[in-house]
């Protein structure tokens, strides 16, 4: 099944519409240089026949009777003069045209990898969850940089080609039609013969890029665990494993090439034919004095001319076969509608309170795998909550419902007694401050990533932040201090200090709800004492919802909520659940025999 285009061709048409005036532009040296090809070998038609050989001068040459009848070196000059003329006119349109188009093609890609990169990040985590991150690479960088030789190149060289096709056509037909209809029955069989070839040539191109997204995620797969890789010496078998994925790539890339190549020594072969009949049959013609020298001489320039064309459009029609293919992997992707959106009279959230509540909600990633099973529970606003629970029990899915990554199956998220599909996506959002487990910055500076949370945030606020969650001192003793450019990921810095950062940026925001995904995980004890002691300063006055990990770090928690198999068994503080003796009370009883190491009840 064809992708619907309806999309696609909206952005393609709206760019083209804005290049308006630079399109024309490039119509008006498309149009001089047919003009100069159809004139370039008329000057050595005229030095041949009336020149060297004296032949009269014909009526549609008459405005230059004056010349051709008068010197002849004079004549000479003058006409050679005019081949660099018509030279150096048809280069000045030659390079005009390249660089509009060029510009024409470069600008509509920039918006189109634009487009295709903000739908990117519109669709829904399902989407992202399910794609080969290496895949949507190759889309947004190399598919939208194909589609440039369509934009830029292949199109207007079409017509340009079209446009000079026909001129030399008609010029032909009026020299001698008998010699031009030889040279025009060549090119049926050229056409079928090329439409066959570059038929196949697209075949293959649509496997290819298949095949190059394949791999382009397996790279991007590798790059990111080269860590594990080389730990467990495994550098060997992921080479054989990837030459492996390679080589089906490297074959089908193989098979373009050779039909590619097919089609461009096809031309070749037609074109060299055509030349060799239409100089023996405008031969016989000059002989028997129906043709001049010159005319001969036009008819072999047009004829090489002529073919030129269809060479380049060969050339082209494989690239556009690719440009096509690029075109529907695109439209694909700008089809998919996000699973989220905003109904048309969503409401701004603004100063929420934080009072969370959960009605009869069930929810599964995938059809007929529910996570959470009709589970309802409501939490006033400004407590402290944790969940805990066994791996898979649903707590980071409670978590990605409050944030409205995900809708529920059936049942209802409400945020201040408001179903959370009744608010803008972003502005819920951005009431809602997240420190994730896993550490994420960017390679960028300290003060950046603090102020990811808050675009507009001043220095001050930066820096409160920071020293809120003790993160001020290291950060100022950084080479650059809050200027400091941090490796990728924050790779230059250590655990713990990636961690303060990433509160900070949760708190910089002022949200009126909190999630933590247990913040002390995966960081040193002495990290552990500062991020404990800033998590309880960002808790106060507002809603913390607390995924816990290690119970040591529930006990303080205002309300508890115990889950299992997507339900919740148990709710209550932690005295109170230890008191019923429960599934609860069992994790913790676990935790103490560690003999004081906290035990990890799950993700």
């Amino acid at each position: 099944m064809r992708p619907n285009r309806t999309r696609f061709r909206h952005i393609v048409l709206e760019q083209l519409k804005r290049s308006r005036w630079d399109i024309a532009r490039a119509l008006l040296c498309i149009v001089g240089s047919t003009g100069m090809a159809l004139v370039a070998p008329w000057p050595m038609k005229i030095i041949f026949d009336q020149v060297l050989l004296g032949k009269p001068v014909p009526d549609y040459l008459e405005p230059l009777a004056g010349l051709l009848q008068g010197e002849r070196a004079a004549a000479l000059a003058v006409l050679a003069l005019a081949l660099v003329v018509i030279a150096l006119a048809s280069g000045i349109f030659a390079f005009y045209q390249v660089f509009l188009t060029s510009r024409i093609g470069y600008t509509m890609v920039n918006a189109l990898r634009g487009e295709l990169f903000d739908h990117l990040q519109r669709l829904s985590l399902s989407f992202h969850n399910r794609a080969r991150t290496g895949e949507l690479l190759n889309k947004v960088t190399s598919d939208t940089n194909m589609l440039k030789d369509v934009f830029a190149e292949s199109a207007l060289t079409f017509l340009t080609s079209a446009l000079t096709i026909s001129g030399m056509f008609v010029v032909m037909f009026a020299l001698e039609w008998k010699l031009a209809l030889v040279v025009l029955a060549t090119f049926p069989v050229l056409f079928l013969t090329l439409f066959h070839v570059l038929k196949q040539v697209r075949k293959s191109v649509r496997r290819q890029r298949r095949n190059e997204g394949k791999v382009a995620s397996r790279i991007g797969e590798l790059l990111m665990s080269v860590p594990l890789v080389q730990a467990f010496g495994r550098e060997r078998f992921e080479r054989e494993r990837f030459e492996s994925e390679t080589a089906e790539s490297m074959e089908e890339s193989i098979r373009t090439a050779r039909r590619e190549a097919a089609a461009s020594r096809l031309v070749e072969v037609v074109s060299t034919a055509g030349v060799a009949v239409a100089v023996l049959y405008g031969g016989y013609r000059v002989l028997d004095g129906a043709m001049t020298p010159g005319d001969l001489l036009v008819f072999v320039a047009y004829i090489r001319e002529i073919y030129k064309p269809v060479r380049t459009v060969a050339r082209l029609s494989a690239r556009t076969s690719r440009a096509a293919v690029s075109a529907e992997r695109i439209s694909e992707i700008l089809e998919i509608e996000p699973e989220i959106t905003d109904l048309p009279d969503a409401i701004e959230a603004r100063n929420l309170r934080g009072e969370i509540e959960f009605r009869n909600v069930s929810f599964g990633y995938e059809p007929g795998k529910p996570i959470l099973k009709n589970i309802s529970f409501h939490l006033p606003a400004g407590r402290r909550i944790a969940l805990v629970g066994a791996s898979g029990a649903g707590k980071s899915t409670i978590a990605n419902l409050i944030l409205r990554l995900y809708d529920t199956t059936e049942g209802s998220v409400l945020i201040d007694g408001w179903d959370v599909r009744r608010y803008q996506r972003e502005s819920l959002r951005h009431e809602i401050g997240v420190v994730l487990q896993d550490t994420i910055l960017f390679g960028t500076t300290v003060r950046e990533n603090i102020a990811y949370g808050k675009p507009d945030a001043t220095d001050e606020e930066i820096r409160q932040a920071a020293r809120e969650v003790h993160a001020d001192d290291f950060i100022e003793r950084l080479p650059d201090g809050y200027d400091e450019v941090l490796g990728e990921g924050g790779s230059t810095i250590s655990g713990g200090q990636r961690q303060r950062i990433c509160l900070a940026r949760a708190l910089v925001k002022r949200p009126s709800i909190l999630i933590m995904d247990e913040p002390t995980s995966a960081v040193d004890a002495d990290s552990e004492a500062l991020i404990r002691d800033a998590v309880r300063h960002l808790q106060q006055d507002k809603t913390t919802l607390l995924i816990a990990h290690q119970l040591q770090s529930v006990q303080d928690a205002d309300w508890i909520l115990v889950l299992k198999d997507g339900s919740v068994v148990e709710q209550g503080s932690h005295e109170e659940l230890l008191r019923r003796g429960g599934y609860y009370c069992e994790l913790f009883r676990i935790a103490a025999e560690t003999e004081g190491v906290a035990v990890r009840v799950g993700v």
